[in-house]
């Protein structure tokens, strides 16, 4: 791994930890000379992201499209902000940038985007892990969901792991270096 993206709020949320929780992952990164990939905002919690890990000394990299350019605030103080013009553009450069992707809270947006990268991923169009840094508990319901579709027979137990999940950033960013993509099609009757 080079450069992890991370997806996370614009907003700070509503507990504390989140912050602190990010801080301390955009210093694990830099501490294990990893980049950040993010959608390169200077607020909430993205802000929290990209200023933790300039100030640690890190590489920071944020995609943002022109259209929210000014409406998410772009950070201007990062290794290279760069411009696309759309949503489907951001999101692409970003899998493009980065070998590794982890959630933070976050929004809709965060969702989408983790969902995403674990579907390319199931579905064979990328071996990158994706994780969820799962502060105080807030992605356990969608982990209960996704235990859920396993048990409703829409995805594989073998797909359901690949999603990573650690309440610690080094934890989380162990389990992504360890990672390796399971040997099973998408399809269960097939």
């Amino acid at each position: 791994m080079r450069r992890v993206c991370v997806y996370l709020g614009s907003s700070p949320g509503a507990d504390p930890a989140y912050a602190d929780a990010v801080r301390e992952l955009a210093e694990a990164l830099v501490e294990r000379g990893l980049g950040v990939v993010y959608g390169g905002g200077r607020v909430g919690l993205m802000g929290v992201l990209a200023d933790a890990a300039m100030a640690a000394g890190g590489e920071v990299h944020g995609v943002i499209p022109t259209g929210v350019l000014e409406r998410e605030v772009a950070h201007r103080g990062l290794t290279e902000l760069h411009v696309v013009g759309t949503m489907h553009e951001r999101k692409a450069r970003m899998a493009e940038l980065a070998d590794a992707f982890v959630a933070a809270p976050g929004g809709v947006g965060t969702l989408e985007e983790t969902v995403e990268m674990l579907t390319w991923s199931q579905l064979g169009l990328h071996a990158k892990p994706v994780g969820l840094l799962d502060t105080a508990g807030y992605w356990e319901p969608l982990q209960a969901w996704l235990d859920h579709a396993v048990r409703q027979r829409f995805m594989r137990e073998e797909h359901r792991r690949m999603l990573l999940s650690a309440a610690e950033p080094g934890a989380l960013l162990d389990a992504l270096a360890a990672w390796t993509p399971p040997a099973v099609t998408k399809w269960l009757d097939r």
